[in-house]
């Protein structure tokens, strides 16, 4: 069986490699990392079927599931120690997003791509609050299509495969549909939180490849502007 290549490095890796990244953590720890599952089964669960207000009101009451999961997601993965600043700034980020979410999606993940990541800073590189939110902004907007691009993968991969492994376990165990499908969200849902915090490492290469590139291409013209020129003598 041939070798795979190597992965590249965080400031060229793939929205593809990180979902691959991210199972292959998940699978290295599996029983540490399967009750990050839980938020997004408990809240689906107690959502399912109600109107969009309800829909916002149970993603707000399980705000703390959400939180406690993606602090030890950044805990697990990037070894960040849990602080009063990281779950301060973390439940500032997860606000806005019941409410993005509610009507579409896209919009919530847009949210997290570009302030999501303050979590992770508050937590590696231990910044004040506010120090926090705006170094997750630079992150987030570093390299924002992957941001993005990656957030939205990870949900619709997990989204697609709970359907399917739902189904399955509804099939051939037998079990309730919702059954099934908590179930699911339990297996699949950590993927979520684990590619939310290894997207911290890929982002903040970016933007330290970003400074070097700033760095290496001075403005062209780096004379004062109205500078004469210089005199030619006859």
């Amino acid at each position: 069986m041939p070798e795979l290549p190597p992965p590249l490095p965080p400031e060229k890796r793939t929205v593809g490699q990180l979902v691959a990244e991210a199972i292959r953590f998940y699978g290295g720890r599996f029983w540490q990392v399967l009750p990050l599952g839980l938020p997004l089964a408990i809240a689906d669960q107690l959502s399912v079927g109600h109107s969009i207000g309800i829909q916002m009101l149970v993603y707000w009451g399980t705000l703390p599931l959400f939180v406690a999961g993606y602090l030890r997601a950044c805990n697990l993965v990037l070894g960040g120690t849990v602080n009063r600043v990281a779950a301060g700034v973390a439940v500032l980020v997860y606000l806005p997003f019941p409410a993005l979410r509610a009507f579409f999606v896209l919009p919530g993940l847009a949210w997290l791509a570009l302030m999501g990541l303050a979590v992770p800073v508050a937590m590696v590189e231990r910044r004040s609050f506010r120090a926090s939110l705006q170094r997750g902004r630079e992150l987030g907007t570093a390299d924002y299509g992957h941001a993005l691009g990656s957030l939205a993968t990870l949900v619709i991969v997990v989204a697609l495969s709970s359907l399917v492994l739902g189904a399955l376990l509804h099939t051939q165990v037998n079990n309730g549909q919702r059954v099934a499908l908590f179930l699911s969200e339990v297996v699949l849902g950590p993927l979520l939180f684990l590619g939310g915090a290894l997207l911290y490492v890929d982002q903040a290469a970016r933007a330290v490849g970003s400074a070097r590139h700033a760095d290496l291409h001075p403005p062209v013209d780096s004379d004062p502007a109205g500078r004469p020129d210089p005199q030619v003598e006859s």
